[in-house]
């Protein structure tokens, strides 16, 4: 099994966004924070042996850090032609076999056992983590997700309205970098949160 350290050390080779978008809010998931929802997950018994899913995967941290965790299957969606080409070739160089598709989330489909995923925040359209909340409520049992930790009384109320809970959560401190030339800092820094959905 994988440690935590050593799973950190491989997500941190990743490639990263060439041409980040910031209609899709294209930011990086940091490996540390990837690694420890990651392993928290792990512990809970959601990613060893179980079916996978990465919603809006980016440059496919989630997803390739539950590959290396054990789990049977994984699978990666994101709307975004260059992301995936980005994902595939992570996978491809850390030795993972993700099935990767590029197609907006609500036309994603299946069932899965976990997903885990780093929605837009809103920042440019409001609500855009909205669907993705919706389509793994759907498609999974489990949900590990990330947004403004301003919005986790309206995530918990979301997830009651649903029949679901949110079991636990974590805030971590983020470190946005300069990215698009809206920025008007190098760093700026903002308060995000970890939440378990069952």
């Amino acid at each position: 099994m994988i440690r935590k350290r050593e799973l950190e050390i491989a997500l941190q080779r990743m490639e990263g966004f060439r041409d980040p978008d910031p209609k899709l809010e294209q930011y990086p998931t940091h490996p540390v924070i990837a690694s420890e929802i990651l392993f928290e997950a792990y512990a809970n018994g959601d990613i060893e042996g179980r079916r996978v899913c990465d919603l809006g995967c980016g440059t496919g941290i989630f997803a390739i850090g539950a590959y290396l965790l054990g789990a049977e299957s994984v699978h990666a969606f994101d709307v975004s032609p260059s992301a995936i080409a980005v994902a595939k070739g992570n996978a491809e160089s850390l030795g993972c076999e993700i099935a990767f598709a590029e197609c907006d989330v609500s036309k994603v489909t299946g069932n899965y056992d976990t997903v885990l995923m780093n929605p837009p925040f809103g920042s440019q359209r409001k609500h855009a983590d909205r669907p993705f909340l919706d389509k793994a409520l759907d498609i999974a049992g489990t949900v590990y997700s990330i947004h403004m930790e301003t919005t986790l009384p309206f995530i918990c109320a979301y997830a009651q309205e649903k029949g679901r809970e949110v079991v636990g959560h974590k805030i971590y401190k983020y470190e946005i970098p300069h990215t698009f030339s809206f920025h008007s800092r190098v760093r700026q820094s903002v308060d995000i949160v970890a939440v378990n959905i069952r």
